[in-house]
C-alpha cells in the first residue's frame, strides 16, 4: 500500500487558488444594474406618474357598466418635499379633480398630460377625486390616494 504525503505549502497554495478564483468570480458578477439617462430636473427630482383608466364589462342581464380609476390608485410622498405630478389622460374625454383638503385642482383631457408640482407639510392620507365620477351612479368613485409619510 502506497501513502500519499501532501505538504502544507501545497494545500495552502490549493486554498489560495480557489479562494482567489471565487473573489474574482464574485467580483465579474454584477450586483447592480447600470443604466443610462440624465435626471431631467435635478432640483426636483421626485416625480409621480399617473394615468387615468377605464374597467367596462356587462352584468348578466345585459346592461353595460363601467368604472373609472386612477392609476396607481396610491402613491406615497416625502413629507414637505416638493413632488411633480404627472397624470396623463388614458380613457374618458376629461376628468377634472381635487386634491381633498389642498388647493390642487386641475383637469386631465384624454390624449394629454397634465403636470404639476406640489408639496404636502401635514402627513396624512389625501384624496384625489375625479369630480366627474365621483359616485358608483357616475361611474366611479373615480378615487385615488396620496399618502405623505
Amino acid at each position: 500500500m502506497k501513502l500519499i504525503y501532501i505538504r502544507k505549502r501545497w494545500l495552502l497554495s490549493s486554498f489560495l487558488i480557489l479562494l482567489l478564483a471565487f473573489a474574482g468570480w464574485q467580483w465579474s458578477q454584477p450586483s447592480a444594474i447600470t443604466t443610462t439617462g440624465q435626471v431631467t430636473n435635478p432640483e426636483n427630482q421626485f416625480k409621480i406618474n399617473l394615468v387615468t383608466g377605464e374597467f367596462a364589462s356587462k352584468t348578466e342581464a345585459g346592461k353595460e357598466i363601467e368604472a373609472y380609476r386612477w392609476d396607481p390608485g396610491t402613491i406615497v410622498i416625502p413629507k414637505g418635499e416638493e413632488v411633480t405630478i404627472s397624470i396623463y389622460g388614458v380613457n374618458g374625454k376629461e376628468h377634472p379633480f381635487i386634491i381633498e383638503g389642498t388647493d390642487y385642482k386641475g383637469t386631465v383631457q384624454k390624449g394629454k398630460e397634465t403636470v404639476f408640482n406640489a408639496r404636502f407639510e401635514k402627513e396624512g392620507t389625501y384624496r384625489l377625486i375625479c369630480l366627474t365620477h365621483s359616485s358608483i351612479e357616475k361611474n366611479g368613485p373615480m378615487i385615488g390616494y396620496i399618502v405623505v409619510d
